[in-house]
């Protein structure tokens, strides 16, 4: 099967398209991570947050047990600061964490979008009409052959009669006395090169099947 023409700057054409096509992807790639890194600084905010609220419960925590040996009072005062440490640098803690895991999921689901959404575009555009040129190059290597001399006539007059006239005259300065005269060549050159393959060498076309796709 082949994947690229055989013509050498139609092949050079191909293959620079499809490492853009890749470098396009690439880039879209790095654009999703960073985007993902770049929103995911902002989760720096939760982790300031639940620091803060680390460091107030800790304070309440550390002034109960200080005042857990007053008498009589000292064990209620010592729970009542945990309790207050608990609620208030507690919350704080647990508000910090889950506004943490919020904007770490905003990162993912952004980076992923960035990376996805261009891509799918690109590949809508491009992959269809890819595959189609290799299939177009397939079915052509499969029909053009020429195993006598009846076949090298019919596709030299398909030359003549299909192809534009500006492109005939690159390979012969009179494509119809050749074709009239049975010089049949270079129209067949012409006709191949068209379909991004290259004719066989020598002119020699009894034979000279192509492998199928």
């Amino acid at each position: 099967m082949r994947i690229y023409p055989e013509v050498p700057s139609l092949r050079t054409r191909a293959i620079v398209g499809d490492l853009l096509m890749l470098a396009l992807l690439v880039v879209f790639a790095w654009l999703g991570m960073k985007v993902n890194n770049t929103v995911d600084d902002v989760a720096s905010l939760g982790r300031g947050v639940q620091d803060a609220g680390n460091s107030v419960r800790d304070g309440f925590t550390q002034a109960g047990d200080a005042l857990g040996n007053v008498p009589l009072v000292g064990g209620d005062l010592s729970g009542a600061l945990r309790d207050a440490g608990e609620a208030t640098g507690g919350s704080a803690v647990a508000a910090g964490r889950q506004g943490e895991l919020a904007i770490e999921e905003l990162a993912q689901l952004l980076g992923w979008l960035t990376f996805l959404i261009p891509s799918a575009l690109l590949l809508l555009g491009a992959l269809p009409r890819r595959i189609r040129k290799i299939r177009q190059l397939n079915v052509a290597a499969r029909v053009l052959s020429a195993e006598n001399e009846e076949q090298r006539r019919l596709l030299a007059m398909r030359a003549a009669f299909s192809l534009p006239f500006g492109t005939l005259l690159n390979y012969t300065r009179d494509p119809f006395g050749d074709l009239q005269a049975g010089n049949y060549d270079a129209l067949l050159s012409a006709v191949y090169e068209d379909c991004g393959l290259l004719a066989p060498a020598g002119g020699n076309m009894a034979g000279a099947g192509f492998e199928p796709a």
